[in-house]
């Protein structure tokens, strides 16, 4: 009976050891660098969103590339109308590179449209959207506004 009481005070011993030198490494883990390891993900997303979002460049960059999407469906809408008067007066051979002009200006136009609004939509650009301009474009309007 004496043997097994000294046994089962050495297991206790071993497994309180153990469990002692297991608390020791966490704590030097977390101590020197594990909780950096650990963390280094979320402080990485952080960090980016510092140096983009955060970024007076990049404020500025998306600010003007609303203002730049914008102008370029007034643009392409502005040459689909001049080309449209010139087509009433045009040469059948002159009509058909017009239709083949107007076209192509529609495709631009919407796919200005669809960045602006996609862009738009975009949580970490919209706050730098000046707030004269839409929050959306109109797809099948035949006028753009770039101010409310």
């Amino acid at each position: 009976m004496g043997q097994v009481r000294e046994g089962a005070r050495w297991g206790t011993w071993a497994v309180g050891g153990v469990i002692g030198l297991a608390v020791l490494y966490f704590i030097g883990v977390f101590a020197f660098g594990g909780a950096a390891w650990v963390t280094a993900p979320f402080r990485g997303a952080e960090e980016q969103r510092d140096n983009t979002v955060g970024s007076g460049e990049f404020r500025q960059t998306t600010y003007e590339e609303f203002f730049d999407l914008c102008a370029a469906v007034q643009n392409a809408e502005g040459t689909i109308k001049v080309l449209q008067q010139e087509r009433k007066t045009a040469s059948e051979t002159r009509a058909t590179q017009i239709d083949q002009s107007i076209t192509a200006l529609k495709a631009t136009r919407i796919e200005s449209v669809n960045t602006y609004n996609s862009k738009a939509a975009q949580e970490h650009r919209a706050p730098f959207r000046d707030k004269d301009l839409p929050n959306r474009l109109d797809p099948a309007a035949e006028h753009t506004t770039c101010t409310n």
